[in-house]
This record gives structure tokens, sequence and C-alpha cells, in this order.
């Protein structure tokens, strides 16, 4: 699920003189010659460029799974109820023992909370259970050949080479998720090169078979993309009936002073003081309510679903002892097709909701807040079939 892709080694295969990047779709075995052709122009040897690409094939499974993405359909408490398990919640407190002592360095050196990175071992491979059996060379090439992201993809088989290059990736033996990620937490091959961490000390970043290399590399990446070390990310509150609900969502700030003297309340614990965060109603003003912090926002760049993001820091908070979230009694979510109907008519109305696919992400809720507003109905971001019989 780990779609955050760099752009370092992108601009290096379009710097002046290195000629020109191999294009998307067409013959595939025309495609890797140029591709293979490109990394001889980026300085790698022709023979390890050989050998890289020796046993490349593409997979079409790869092309249905990355067309098959149906699972960011389900609302906030579907997916958190499908994917937070008792027995996800007993394996997380069991490796958090058994690996207090690389948690510890964690947070010393990059200020990650363990809850967090135990989340996204967990949602990523159940602790490392289930890696993916896709081929990674396969997965890769495959992707970057087709025309719908290549820009994403071509990139992760240079850096790929480059950890060939170093030992740590072997192309016929290198498996993972159908979209290129490697190992526990499910990193891409440009990432672990930035940001890959030989924790067990063995000379070798290997993410497929070291908890403390896969989890110190995740930690050192989350620090890198903009982690404030020491802050909370995820809190659940009680918001008042009265509140004013144009001003929840990602898209509005205030500090937790502010929101206190609107009537937000943390269901437990207490409010931190001197942040800025923003109220999160996932499912609108009748479900469960959140305090988003600046941290929460980092999730964003490892995944970019609100759906699996919301669900991994409220996974991590329930790790590190936060109770069940109060489900409240949201209205019911649109279906598919109700969804998509409601995303053409706000597309009509001149509001970019991306591609019409009945996925409620940030850029629909925006766009939904903003006709509930225009309309006079309570603009908690959540589509009822109300809004769109208005519509």
């Amino acid at each position: 699920m780990r779609l955050h892709a760099a752009l370092s080694v992108l601009a290096i295969s379009f710097l002046p003189g290195m000629g020109q990047a191999a294009s998307c779709g067409g013959d595939f075995g025309g495609f890797v010659r140029e591709m293979k052709a490109e990394a001889v122009r980026m300085g790698h040897a022709p023979s390890t460029v050989d050998a890289f690409f020796a046993s490349v094939r593409q997979d079409p499974k790869v092309i249905r799974a990355d067309r098959a993405q149906g699972i960011f359909k389900k609302t906030f408490a579907e997916f958190a109820r499908a994917v937070i398990s008792q027995n996800r919640m007993t394996n997380g407190q069991r490796n958090a023992q058994k690996w207090a002592a690389v948690f510890n360095r964690i947070k010393s050196d990059y200020g990650v909370s363990p809850g967090v990175l135990l989340a996204f071992w967990a949602l990523e491979t159940d602790y490392g259970q289930v890696q993916g059996d896709f081929n990674t060379l396969n997965a890769l090439v495959t992707l970057a050949h087709d025309c719908r992201r290549p820009h994403l993809f071509r990139p992760q088989v240079f850096a790929a080479l480059e950890l060939y290059e170093r030992g740590d990736f072997d192309p016929a033996r290198t498996t993972g998720a159908w979209a290129g990620e490697i190992g526990m937490v499910q990193m891409l091959p440009e990432d672990i090169l930035v940001n890959g961490v030989d924790g067990d000390g063995d000379g070798h970043v290997s993410l497929k078979t070291s908890p403390p290399d896969a989890l110190m590399s995740g930690a050192k990446m989350l620090r890198g993309l903009g982690w404030r070390p020491g802050e909370p990310w995820l809190q659940e509150v009680t918001v008042p009936q009265n509140l004013d609900w144009s001003k929840t969502g990602l898209d509005t700030e205030l500090t937790t002073n502010q929101w206190a003297a609107m009537g937000v309340k943390p269901r437990s614990g207490s409010l931190p003081r001197g942040l800025r965060a923003s109220v999160l109603l996932p499912m609108g003003r009748k479900g469960p309510a959140f305090l988003a912090y600046p941290n929460f926002r980092v999730f964003f760049e490892w995944n970019q679903s609100f759906v699996y993001v919301t669900t991994a820091a409220y996974f991590a908070t329930r790790l590190e002892g936060a109770p069940v979230f109060d489900a409240g009694n949201p209205d019911p979510a649109l279906s598919d097709a109700e969804m998509k109907s409601l995303q053409k008519k706000l597309a009509a109305r001149g509001h970019d909701v991306g591609a019409i696919d009945g996925i409620l992400g940030a850029l629909t809720r925006s766009a939904v807040q903003k006709e509930q507003m225009r309309l006079g109905l309570p603009a908690d971001a959540w589509p009822t079939r109300d809004l769109l019989s208005r519509l």
C-alpha cells in the first residue's frame, strides 16, 4: 500500500546530455532495451545492466492489481474494524516488548513513537508475515512501461539497480507488493537508498528479514518527511452539536486552546497546549471525531488514501493505549454508484475531485464541504443522499 515516490533519481534520469528517457507503452522488449540504454547513459556498467535486466518479465497481474484498489471505498469505520483485529493488537504489544531496545533507539534518534511504526508494520505486512510475492523488478518495470504512472515507477527501477550494485537486491528473487514495495514496512527502492539503516549491524540493509533494519529505516524516512519528535499525531475528541462545521477538515488549523474554547474536548487524557490541529470528522459530524496534529499529515507522505491514513494513525494511538473510537451514529454512506454520481455533479460545478472513482478522498471531501456551505447544510464534508438529491 506504500505509494510514496521521491524525485531525486527521476531528476537524474532527465539531466541534460543523459539522452532520451525510455517512453512508456509499446513493445515491452523494446522498452526494456531503452531502459538498459538509459541506465548505461547514467553511468552503470553495461555488464551490470545486462545482468540486472536479464530475468525481467512483464507481469499482467501487477496491472490488474493497480486497477483494482476498491478497498479504499470502505468508510473509516468499516476499514478500521476490518484491519485492526485483536490478533494484531496482541502481536503489536508482543513486538513492542520484543524489540523494545530498537524502539528506544528509534525514539532517541528519530523521535518517532513506537505505536506509529507498529501500526505500519501491522497494516503493511502483518508484522512481516505477508510481504507480497510479486517479483519486485518485474512489478517496477511493468508499471514503468504502463502509461498510467510511469513517472513514479521509472526512478524506482534505477534505484533497484543501485541496490543491486550494493548487494541488497536480487533481480530474480527479491519479492514484495505489486507496486514494488519491499520488506516489513514496505518501502520503495528509492526510499531504501535514501533512508535505509543497517539496524542490526550486519553490513546490509535487509528490510525483508531484519526487524531492526526495517523499523529504523521506516523511522528515518518518517523523520525525513517532516515528523516532529515528541508530538502527537491524532487524538479522539468529542465535539459540541453547535460547532461551526465549516471549520472542520484538514484545510483549517486552529490552536488546541481555540478548539477547547469552542467546546472540543479530549475523550481521554488532555489536550496538548500550544499545538495547532484540525478537527477531523471521517464520517461526518455524527460519527467519530479526532484532532489531527501536524504529524498526522506526514502519514500522507507514506500513503495517499484518506481512509488508510486515518486508520493507520488511529491504530497507532490504540497500540499506545487509546480506547476504541466512539462510532456515533453517522448518516449512511453513499453506494459506489451514488458516490460516482456525486463526483460527476461536483466536477460539473467546477470542483476538482480527481478521478471519478467512487472513493471519498480529500479532494471530494473538500468539494462536498464547499457545496454544503453553499446550500446552507452542516458543512462536515460527509456526503449524504440529501446532498446528492439537492445537487
